[in-house]
């Protein structure tokens, strides 16, 4: 591992959060190494978006702590959360576009509203991300005038503008084909690779999130099981992650009579 992976980008410390009666949260403990790919995983209704959000600084925990940079989100006022977020970006399930606003414009805008750059400078770095997107010609079309899978690469642009070191993708292939979601994981495979940008990922799309993946960290019963590489993950003798990955990958066993043996799926 190199030094850059073993810094620390984002950490959560025994993290409780309960809404009402129903305690989703029981205690998160987990890291996040700088320059690298963690991927939440875990069924519907577990939490996933709710630790996302706690990361983003949208909700506070009920206890504990969620340090980003270093900087704790649960002790420092609005003016330093909103500095932290200049470092974040975002891909939400939907791209989350404005239908009025042309492609160009949606991808400007974090830059008109957090940046004092010029209009040169604003036309410059935008169709930088949209050449890097695959999408030269679409700055003058309206989402409703693009295929869902241009609407994702038009909200990752956006969510790169910023040059972030921290980037959030909350279900990124959501809605897409097998076609258009392998586009989707090319794209974030070579934008990280040039960025070199630290990526969050939620996600059902397992195994195949798992090719993009440094750690997988899967939540359950309200506390993270585990956060390991892909290949450790798949071999993990903990039930919970184990049954995790019986039940989204069919059938794979670690013989643990045979240390040599070997990964295999039956179909």
């Amino acid at each position: 591992m190199s030094d850059n992976q073993e810094k620390i980008a984002i950490e959560l410390i025994d993290v409780h959060k309960s809404f009402g009666r129903q305690q989703v949260l029981r205690g998160i403990n987990l890291q996040v190494r700088e320059g690298t790919t963690t991927v939440i995983v875990g069924a519907s209704g577990q939490g996933k978006s709710v630790i996302l959000k706690h990361m983003l600084g949208l909700i506070r925990p009920d206890r504990g702590q969620v340090r980003v940079f270093g900087s704790d989100l649960t002790r420092i006022g609005k003016k330093q959360l909103n500095k932290i977020r200049t470092d974040f970006g975002v891909l939400f399930q939907n791209a989350a576009l404005f239908d009025s606003l042309t492609v160009f414009d949606n991808v400007a805008l974090p830059l008109r509203e957090r940046t004092d750059a010029s209009e040169a400078e604003i036309r410059d770095n935008v169709m930088d991300k949209l050449a890097m997107m695959d999408l030269e010609g679409a700055e003058g079309k309206y989402p409703a005038q693009i295929s869902g899978g241009m609407r994702k690469r038009v909200g990752l642009a956006r969510a790169l503008v910023l040059q972030p070191r921290i980037v959030f993708f909350d279900e990124p292939t959501t809605g897409l084909d097998v076609h258009k979601s392998n586009e989707i994981y090319r794209l974030f495979h070579k934008t990280q690779a040039k960025l070199k940008y630290t990526a969050v990922i939620v996600s059902h799309d397992v195994p195949k999130i798992f090719k993009l993946a440094d750690y997988v960290a899967l939540l359950a019963e309200g506390v993270i099981q585990g956060c390991m590489s892909p290949e450790e993950f798949q071999l993990s003798k903990n039930p919970l992650i184990r049954d995790f990955v019986e039940t989204t990958m069919g059938p794979i066993y670690s013989s643990a009579e045979e240390e040599d043996s070997v990964l295999y799926e039956t179909v």
